[in-house]
């Protein structure tokens, strides 16, 4: 427990004590700070009554980008193994 860290993220305007291993905090604050900044754009390209209507729409740009990276990996990986089974059938043949 020595090893932890107490620090202070400032997101919407508030402040969140937390207590984090020493290699989560650079992800943390650059965490904070895209959240920060999306805020930003959100509140300057819409008309945004509450800080938690902006934070639902970050909470859902965030999310949207993480299903989104998980598809195309999905996608990859299928096309990777498509052209795997494709190589093994050319390879059979010419073994053959």
């Amino acid at each position: 427990m020595s090893n932890q860290l107490k620090i202070k993220l400032s997101i919407a305007d508030r402040v969140y004590p937390l207590t984090v291993n020493p290699d989560q905090e650079e992800g943390l604050r650059r965490a904070t700070k895209k959240i920060e900044e999306m805020i930003k754009q959100f509140e300057q390209n819409y008309a945004v009554r509450d800080k938690q209507d902006v934070l639902a729409m970050c909470a859902l740009q965030f999310a949207a980008q993480t299903e989104q990276k998980s598809v195309s990996e999905e996608k990859d990986f299928a096309m990777a193994e498509e052209r795997l089974k494709t190589l093994n059938a050319t390879l059979q043949d010419f073994l053959l």
